[in-house]
């Protein structure tokens, strides 16, 4: 059965953001990018709550319209576009780009997803991510720490969130950027 999998990048003092939003300090490369794209190409559907969404709705349908666009970003639009998507959200009335909207996590239906889908669940968003870890529906994450340290934002785990867990180390990958992969499985 396929897994849901929280997939996110994090500086190294743990932010996924920093404040207004800024990802500007996350270090790509044509390496970690195509990693990004052979992994992402594999899944069964995206999930996430709105600030996920808008943000990668609000770049990737055109980004490979620029014609200086890399060929890891071209690659990635057209993959982001025809994944299905799960946007969890109360406010979004509609989306587009093979998304659907969802009103509430409800474990029972994310199970039922999670059997019905062709390849793992990727989770993505720190709301998001944190009910899913909350609700015991993460089957494994996929940290990406970057080596920044951004000193404020949005942390991957809010203090105060109930969210214990024990996991076991599956893989770590150094890439050329000098990003660190650390995948762990729940025990």
């Amino acid at each position: 059965m396929p897994n849901v999998v929280l997939m996110m990048s994090v500086s190294l003092d743990g932010y996924i953001e920093g404040p207004n939003q800024d990802i500007s300090w996350h270090r790509d490369s044509d390496e970690i990018h195509q990693h990004y794209n052979d992994e992402i190409r594999q899944l069964g559907a995206l999930l996430s709550g709105r600030v996920m969404y808008e943000l990668m709705a609000g770049y990737w349908p055109t980004a490979d319209a620029d014609p200086d666009a890399p060929a890891t970003v071209v690659e990635f639009a057209g993959i982001w576009r025809e994944m299905p998507k799960v946007v969890y959200s109360r406010t979004l009335a509609q989306v587009g780009w093979n998304a659907r909207v969802v009103r509430e996590i409800v474990p029972e239906e994310v199970r039922a997803l999670k059997g019905d889908a062709g390849g793992d669940l990727w989770v993505g968003g720190a709301g998001v991510g944190g009910a899913f870890l909350r609700l015991g529906l993460v089957d494994e994450l996929r940290v990406y720490v970057h080596p920044v340290l951004v000193g404020q934002g949005t942390r991957l785990f809010p203090e105060g969130t109930d969210i214990a867990a024990s996991l076991h180390l599956v893989e770590n990958r150094v890439f050329d950027n000098g990003v660190v992969l650390l995948r762990y499985g729940r025990d």
